[in-house]
């Protein structure tokens, strides 16, 4: 089994790197929390996941104590999350925010409604890099199922290499589906941690204008 990569470690928490294609969950083998568990020889509780298809950074708390601290942590939206994807349809606008109520709709899928009794909520920004490409820079302000993955099919810019969401025939030529967990910012008990790993599997993610793009998107935060 390949080892997991670890971006920081102290006595409460550790931030590791998920591959694309891995399962957050054990379902026929071991999953990404079990892994970095044995890889480290200590039980970690899970406090957010990544889809399957997602790469990218993730927390694990190293008791439950710390665990259901960064539970209310999300809760409140104290824990700003930034997102990278790559799409092959231009959206319907290139910046702004995505808004409505989701619900499930078949096979699994979700959708987003016009309603906005419990809205999914999220912001992006976007840019072209080669032609038929569509560069987003998502923050999701809320943290529904699926939701970065709907919101940019609404926009009519479903995620390449998403067999759920975009066309499966197009998806399944790709390598993997262009979402990845790229920043993490928060802060915990007066200590401020910033975070971000660039994509590093994916020919479109590693090509030199998508490489030119994130020196611009160093602190992401920063384009919100």
């Amino acid at each position: 089994m390949e080892k997991i990569t670890l971006i920081f470690e102290n006595n409460r928490f550790i931030i590791a790197h998920k591959r694309a294609g891995v399962n957050f969950h054990s379902e026929e083998e071991a999953g990404f929390v079990v892994q970095v568990s044995e890889q480290l020889g200590i039980p970690l509780f899970p406090v957010h996941r990544l889809d399957k298809m997602t790469s990218g950074l993730v927390i694990l708390a190293k008791t439950s104590e710390t665990a259901a601290q960064f539970g209310k942590m999300f809760e409140h939206k104290e824990i700003e999350k930034y997102y990278l994807a790559i799409s092959m349809r231009k959206p319907k606008k290139k910046m702004g925010w995505i808004k409505g109520d989701m619900t499930s709709a078949r096979r699994g899928d979700y959708k987003l409604l016009t309603t906005m009794e419990n809205p999914a909520i999220t912001q992006f920004v976007s840019c072209a890099l080669r032609p038929h490409e569509r560069f987003f820079l998502i923050k999701p302000h809320t943290g529904k199922t699926h939701q970065i993955r709907v919101a940019l099919k609404s926009l009519g810019s479903p995620i390449a290499g998403d067999e759920r969401y975009a066309s499966s025939d197009e998806a399944r030529k790709e390598e993997r589906g262009y979402l990845h967990a790229y920043a993490l910012r928060f802060s915990l008990e007066g200590d401020v941690f910033e975070f971000v790993i660039a994509p590093e599997e994916g020919e479109r993610f590693v090509s030199a204008e998508c490489k030119h793009q994130l020196e611009l998107w160093s602190k992401p935060w920063e384009q919100f």
